[in-house]
């Protein structure tokens, strides 16, 4: 093996161990070796997305693709940041297209197909990516998160029995597969089978814990200060129901509250809302759960916005919905 190849392989496999810096490393050695290297850029922009930074990974993706205008694997990459946590989906739909006209195997197909469709999905075009997971090659697939992946897409379009199959499947191959769980847990309570959701929602949230926090997630005690700052920067409407509640950061629901029925990737939590037979009108405690806030967040740049983004639905849902809660509503408005 050269001594490029050996750095990008020493790169790919130091991203494999959560090596980030490592992986960088590797990846501008082999630049020095040789600068106009595609596969040392894709390299950096696999990087730059896990170390947070999604600005940095379209411009090495980019820059990967200006260098091969057929390089496959940085145009799905690049559209995969694209969806998330950009939230561009115009441009992840154009990636995805440009990638569909290149993709020869159904692997390949089935991985641009699946992106479009979440970024179909993304623009609200709920139609037009029900067409696009129409194309998608039949089964069965060698590939078990294909099978979820596809179970899921199914699931987002409303067809639970499609989906169920498929992510059952999934989850019987690999065991481990945490968002396989999350969602065989939604597809059973669809159905009715509250203790079959439960055991997967236990088991998404067992399974969320054990795996290791991105690299840029931040230590407790300044996440829980992002969660002040939001706090006070809250709409007065929306603030006059928390304002005095006991902040508590955690970083999943506890295992007795997801029994209880609560989702394992719940965001915010309030509690302690009064007496059950009159409305509340405010809350004492607040929870918030830190992983499932960066798991959304994608990056320290988003993760305020999504910390508001959970307050204002949460304390909207609680508070402010409902017949009883009309003038909040116009006020809000």
């Amino acid at each position: 093996m050269d001594q490029f190849s050996a750095h990008l392989d020493r790169g790919w496999d130091l991203v494999q161990r959560g090596d980030t810096r490592g992986a960088e490393a590797s990846a501008r050695r082999a630049l020095e070796i040789d600068p106009q290297s595609p596969e040392a850029f894709n390299l950096l922009g696999y990087v730059a997305a896990l170390e947070g930074d999604p600005s940095e990974a379209i411009e090495n993706y980019r820059q990967a693709i200006a260098l091969d205008e057929t390089y496959l694997e940085a145009m799905l990459n690049a559209a995969e940041v694209y969806i998330h946590p950009l939230g561009d989906f115009d441009q992840a739909v154009e990636m995805c297209s440009e990638a569909l006209d290149l993709a020869e195997t159904d692997e390949e197909i089935i991985d641009a197909l699946l992106l479009k469709f979440d970024a179909l999905l993304g623009k609200g075009d709920t139609q037009e990516a029900a067409v696009v997971i129409g194309r998608v090659p039949d089964g069965p697939y060698k590939n078990a998160n294909h099978a979820f992946l596809i179970g899921r897409a199914y699931y987002e379009i409303g067809e639970i029995d499609r989906a169920a199959v498929l992510i059952e499947e999934a989850v019987a191959r690999e065991p481990n597969h945490a968002e396989g769980h999350y969602y065989l847990g939604l597809v059973r309570d669809e159905r009715g089978d509250i203790k079959g959701a439960t055991i997967a929602f236990l088991r998404c949230r067992q399974l969320d814990l054990e795996m290791a926090p991105p690299s840029w997630s931040l230590p407790r005690e300044l996440f829980a200060k992002a969660v002040e700052r939001v706090l006070a920067s809250l709409d007065a409407i929306l603030s006059r129901y928390v304002r005095d509640a006991i902040v508590h950061v955690s970083d999943v629901p506890g295992m007795e509250l997801v029994a209880d029925g609560v989702d394992p990737r719940a965001l915010v939590l309030l509690d302690g809302l009064g007496s059950p037979d009159a409305p509340p009108q405010t809350t004492t405690r607040i929870f918030v759960y830190q992983r499932n806030i960066e798991r959304l967040a994608g990056s320290t740049d988003r993760l305020e916005q999504e910390i508001a983004s959970a307050f204002e639905r949460e304390i909207t849902a609680t508070f402010l919905e409902g017949d009883s809660a009309q003038k909040d509503k116009s006020e809000l408005n």
